[in-house]
C-alpha cells in the first residue's frame, strides 16, 4: 500500500486520514504537551474503568469484556486490539459532574460570618475512548447542566475546555441496545475526533476522522497518512456489524405511552419484589443527573459548608418532603426510575434519558434488565387492549 503522509494544511475538519498503531503512543504525548490530562480505558480491579494515563501501553490492549444481566466478566482476546471492550464500568460522568464538590464555605470571625467559593481552576482533559451512546449522554447532560435556566457553572468550566476523541464499537456486548435508542454504534455528533480500529493480519491502524478544528490542531502533530478507500469501506462494514448485532432491543414504538398509562400493571410489584433499591442502575447510568445539597458545620461551630453530592431516586429520602417520603415503597421508587428515563424525559427534554449502554442490566445485583420489563408492560398494555375488545 503506497504510503501518502498528510501535510498539515490537509490536516482539518472533514478529513480522513489513518494512525499506525505504532504511533498511537504519540497522539497521547501530543494531548500531553498540549496541556491535556488524559483520562482513558484502562484495567483496574478486574474491570475497565477510566482514569488517567500517561501512555497506550495503560490501554486494555487484548481485553474483552463478557456482560449479561448482573454479570461482568474480563477475557482475552485473539487479537491485540486496544479498544475491543464493551462500555466499561463507569461513564465518563464522574468527570463532568463531580460525585462530590463543595459549593461554598461560610467562616465566622468574631460577629461577622464570610461566605466563599472554591476557585479550583477547571481541569483541561481529553477524554480518550469515548463511544457513540456516551457521547449522547454527555448530550443529554449538557442540556441539564448547562443548556438551562440555571447553568451549573463548574460542569459547564469542565465541559468547555474537555476534547472529545471517540472509538467506533468494533462490536457489540450482551446488554447493549443503542440501535434501539438511535445513539450508535456509530459516532455522529458531539466529538472532537473518531477513531476506527482497523487489524488484519499484517497491519493494525486507526482510521482517524476530524470533526472539529480542536481535534484537526492535534492530528496535525500526528503521523498521518491518507486513507484509502479500502480503509474506509472496512471501517463502514464493521459498524454495519456491530450495528446487527446488538445483545438487546428495546421497541420504543409508543412506549412513552404505554409506560405513563400502566402506572398500576402488576409488573411494577413483581419488579419490586426482585429489587433491591441498592441505586446501582443510578450510579453507573450516564445520563442520570439527581444530586442534592448538605451543610456540614464545624464541631467548633466557626465554619461550615455546603456540599453538593450525587442521589438517586432509589433513595428512601430523595423523595422526603414534610410529612415523610413521596415514594415510600421500592415499586413506587423503581416505577419512578423507569418512567422517567423512558417517559417522562421526553416530556421534559424532547428525548429519551436512556442511550442504549445496558449499564443497568449487567451492574444490577438482581439481573432486572430494563428491556424486558418494558417488553412485559407492552404486553400487558396490549392484553388490556384486547380484553376492553
Amino acid at each position: 500500500m503506497t504510503q501518502t503522509m498528510l501535510s498539515a494544511d490537509q490536516v482539518k475538519p472533514g478529513a480522513q486520514a489513518v494512525l499506525s498503531r505504532a504511533d498511537f503512543d504519540h497522539l497521547i504525548t501530543v494531548l500531553q504537551a498540549e496541556g491535556y490530562d488524559v483520562i482513558g480505558p484502562t484495567v483496574d480491579n478486574g474491570a475497565v474503568v477510566y482514569q488517567e494515563i500517561d501512555n497506550a501501553g495503560a490501554l486494555p490492549e487484548g481485553v474483552a469484556s463478557r456482560q449479561a444481566a448482573g454479570r461482568y466478566r474480563l477475557e482475552k482476546r485473539a487479537d491485540n486490539a486496544l479498544f475491543g471492550y464493551i462500555a466499561g464500568a463507569q461513564s465518563w460522568r464522574p468527570y463532568l459532574f463531580q460525585p462530590s464538590r463543595t459549593v461554598w464555605r461560610a467562616e465566622k470571625s468574631g460577629d461577622e460570618l464570610s461566605f466563599t467559593e472554591p476557585e479550583e481552576p477547571a481541569p483541561k482533559m481529553a477524554f480518550l475512548g469515548m463511544r457513540a451512546c456516551e457521547l449522547a449522554a454527555i448530550e443529554l447532560q449538557d442540556r441539564v447542566f448547562m443548556n438551562g435556566d440555571a447553568p451549573d457553572p463548574d460542569y459547564a468550566a469542565r465541559r468547555s475546555g474537555a476534547l472529545f476523541i471517540a472509538v467506533n464499537c468494533g462490536e457489540a456486548g450482551e446488554t447493549c441496545f443503542c440501535v434501539s435508542m438511535d445513539t450508535g454504534p456509530k459516532v455522529t455528533r458531539g466529538h472532537d475526533l473518531v477513531l476506527t480500529e482497523l487489524i488484519a493480519p499484517d497491519a493494525h491502524d486507526f482510521l482517524v476522522e476530524i470533526e472539529t478544528e480542536a481535534g484537526a490542531e492535534i492530528a496535525r502533530k500526528l503521523p498521518l497518512r491518507a486513507a484509502e478507500p479500502q480503509e474506509v469501506g472496512r471501517a463502514d462494514a464493521i459498524l454495519a456489524e456491530t450495528a446487527q448485532s446488538m445483545g438487546r432491543a428495546l421497541d420504543t414504538n409508543g412506549l412513552k405511552e404505554i409506560l405513563q398509562d400502566n402506572q398500576d400493571a402488576p409488573q411494577w410489584g413483581d419488579v419490586a419484589e426482585r429489587c433491591l433499591s441498592c441505586a446501582n442502575c443510578t450510579l453507573v447510568c450516564p445520563t442520570c443527573f439527581c444530586n442534592t445539597t448538605e451543610d456540614v458545620t464545624a464541631l467548633d461551630g466557626e465554619s461550615a459548608e455546603r456540599r453538593q453530592r450525587w442521589a438517586s431516586c432509589f433513595n428512601l429520602d430523595f423523595s422526603y418532603l414534610h410529612g415523610g417520603p413521596v415514594r415510600p415503597s421500592v415499586e413506587a421508587r423503581y416505577r419512578q426510575w423507569m418512567t422517567h428515563k423512558l417517559a417522562h424525559w421526553i416530556d421534559q427534554f424532547g428525548d429519551s434519558g436512556c442511550v442504549g449502554c445496558g449499564r443497568c442490566i449487567s451492574w444490577c445485583p438482581a439481573s432486572i434488565d430494563i428491556t424486558e420489563e418494558a417488553a412485559a408492560l407492552r404486553r400487558h398494555a396490549e392484553e388490556a387492549d384486547n380484553g376492553e375488545n
